[in-house]
């Protein structure tokens, strides 16, 4: 009997999930870890969350205490973990404080990891910065100021949790250097010779997703970072092609490079990721406003929920 037949004959498998039986080819070798794909029935039951989102991705335990100070910045979606965990009363970085950081003032806008990673290398490393790079969501400058740097590098040495939320990436950076700019430009400035528009690659990503690791590494061995992928999409694109097809790319480099960080470094048990773009995207019905873009506010609290239950601790 040749091989093919002998794998004809193989047991199909057989596997109950919540009193359902589904049945599998037993001829394909499964490995250590199988995880299939839920079906509509499973993603009704009570655990589904767990079992099928977040499996695989939560700490053994939770480890964020109410005084554990928090800095939470990235894309617009940082400002939605930042104000509830704030609510709950835990210690976020600049809720009760008058501060001129930028991560705390321009926080919910720095959405590339390019603009991510300029707040570190500039704040801990003194990488000098041109001016007129960084702009506020009214247009204003957002100045390169020695003080607003020392106030960073105060809130940055000062963190245990690090909460980073990806947006996109798609980017706009200055020709004259390459530094990435946190927005589009404003239309009064834009300037042919100096602004450019390109698509980032995940490698690009991924190397700054681990310089920024290194550099919490460095400066707070014992800190926590937590990435998330902002479930909110491009409001638009500047590709001439459809904005729907420009998000998926856009959230796929991002979700690769993180994906091949967290791979990488496995063994720090202080790196983790939170599944929020996945849960909007691949668990919840409707999750989005009329705009179909912000996520609507008792998606939130179902995705703020979740990562409180699993990461804080219960007090």
């Amino acid at each position: 009997m040749s091989d093919g037949a002998s794998l004809n004959h193989l047991p199909r498998l057989s596997i109950t999930r919540h009193g359902r039986v589904e049945t599998f080819n037993g001829s394909w070798y499964r490995g250590e870890h199988t995880n299939f794909i839920p079906s509509k029935a499973d993603l009704k039951e009570p655990d589904a969350l767990e079992r099928y989102l977040l499996h695989g991705w939560l700490p053994p335990t939770p480890f964020i205490g109410r005084t554990a100070p928090i800095t939470a910045f990235g894309s617009c979606f940082a400002a939605h973990v930042a104000e509830y965990l704030a609510q709950r009363g835990y210690a976020v970085h600049g809720r009760h404080l008058d501060v001129h950081a930028h991560i705390i003032r321009f926080g919910e806008g720095i959405v590339n990891s390019f603009a991510i990673l300029q707040q570190f290398e500039w704040a801990l490393e003194g990488k000098p910065m041109p001016d007129n790079l960084w702009h506020g969501p009214n247009k204003e400058i957002a100045p390169v100021d020695p003080a607003i740097r020392d106030e960073t590098r105060a809130i940055i040495q000062s963190t245990d949790v690090f909460i980073i939320t990806l947006g996109l990436s798609e980017i706009w950076y200055d020709k004259r250097n390459g530094e990435a700019f946190w927005r589009a430009i404003p239309a009064s400035d834009f300037d042919e010779s100096i602004h450019g528009f390109r698509i980032s690659t995940v490698e690009e990503n991924r190397a700054n997703l681990t310089r920024i690791v290194d550099l919490i590494r460095k400066w707070r061995p014992e800190a926590h970072v937590i990435f998330t992928l902002s479930p909110i999409p491009l409001m638009a694109t500047f590709r001439p092609v459809s904005c729907l097809t420009a998000n998926s790319v856009s959230k796929a480099i991002l979700r690769v490079a993180v994906d091949e960080l967290m791979r990488e470094r496995a063994a720090d048990a202080r790196l983790h990721y939170f599944p929020s773009f996945e849960i909007v995207k691949e668990f919840l019905t409707d999750p989005f406003d009329a705009d179909n873009r912000h996520v609507r506010p008792e998606v939130v609290m179902r995705i703020m929920m979740a990562f409180e239950k699993h990461y804080c601790v219960a007090e």
